[in-house]
């Protein structure tokens, strides 16, 4: 059985169903709560988290690196993707859902096997080199206890959130904006802010907006049904209506 077909009754999920059902050009809109459902931290938590304990990455001194490793990258790496970002995955197979626009730097969309993510600040699997520019794009380089030098040059290479001062990534902003401006359907998911002219101001405004999130956002006034509810928590009842066994 389809995850995202079927199902009875007149409640929220019966609505998320439905909403989905009827939608072929559908497009997600992700932040920190999805990730954080999972079990992981959000990257200011983590900035944060090291900040009080004196160790921010200083590139160029391995000890300072490796102080880094723990807060910063093992947390990335120690919890798996949640199981909205494989309801999402699962959607995007369907041929359903048409992209993932994220803030998130944590690459648990590409982990949990979705294609089309948009990262417009970048992530993990943005990296480049600080003296020759070349570009690394993939998160492997992270999962080891050295800190990655450049093959070229022999430079530092470091993500694109702390390369370019959590600046926007133009590729991936390019896709938001294209994906955005031919929805028919947005689900906003753990998110508290929409980033109004990098990708918002280009949605189709006709698109239905379904807002999941278990706080109060920006986004309220927007949705057409706002379910406050933690995204893991609303794919599970949504799969346990649908009857999915697989």
């Amino acid at each position: 059985m389809s995850f995202f077909k079927g199902g009875q009754g007149a409640d929220q999920i019966q609505q998320l169903s439905d909403y989905i059902d009827r939608s072929n050009h559908i497009v997600a809109v992700t932040g920190a709560g999805i990730s954080v459902a999972g079990g992981g931290m959000t990257y200011w938590q983590m900035s944060l988290s090291n900040r009080r304990a004196g160790v921010m990455p200083r590139f160029g001194d391995s000890g300072s690196y490796k102080s880094f490793l723990p807060t910063y990258l093992d947390n990335m790496f120690s919890y798996q993707p949640s199981f909205a970002h494989y309801a999402l995955a699962d959607l995007e197979k369907e041929g359903r859902l048409t992209g993932i626009i994220t803030t998130n730097v944590d690459c648990m969309h590409t982990i949990a096997g979705s294609r089309n993510v948009a990262e417009i600040q970048g992530s993990l699997q943005v990296n480049c080199c600080s003296e020759c520019g070349r570009h690394y794009d993939s998160y492997e380089i992270w999962k080891q206890d050295e800190l990655p030098l450049c093959e070229s040059c022999g430079g530092e290479i470091l993500p694109w959130p702390l390369y370019s001062h959590v600046g926007l990534w133009d590729e991936d902003v390019n896709k938001a904006q294209n994906w955005i401006s031919n929805a028919d359907l947005i689900l906003v998911i753990g998110t508290q802010g929409n980033y109004g002219g990098v990708y918002w101001n280009y949605r189709n405004r006709d698109a239905a907006i379904v807002q999941i999130n278990p706080g109060r956002t920006g986004f309220d006034h927007a949705a057409a049904l706002n379910i406050r509810e933690e995204s893991d928590a609303v794919f599970q009842k949504l799969q346990e209506r649908l009857g999915r066994n697989d």
